[in-house]
């Protein structure tokens, strides 16, 4: 599978199971067992939109990008700045 496909398949299968909106992808990595995608998501509309609540999702992958697993690394509102980022 092409990198286009593997993310265009695993987000489909991650929103179809969750329910939950997808903003976008923002990583994707082949691992030993298949591929993993970080997906952030809209948790929570708010008023304004900058107070919304978004995550990130890592959501592995098999080989043949068939959902294995998924789950919450981290939450934060729309207007905040990541702090991971050492800013």
């Amino acid at each position: 599978m092409t990198p286009m496909e593997v993310v265009r398949k695993g987000s489909a299968q991650f929103v179809e199971l969750t329910g939950l909106e997808a903003e976008s992808v923002s990583s994707f990595a082949r691992t030993d067992d298949g591929w993993s995608l970080e997906i952030e998501v809209l948790e929570l509309s708010r008023v304004p939109d900058t107070m919304s609540l978004l995550a990130s999702y890592e959501v592995e992958l098999t080989a043949e990008g068939d959902l294995a697993g998924y789950r919450r690394v981290r939450r934060y509102e729309r207007g905040r700045s990541d702090r991971r980022s050492g800013g």
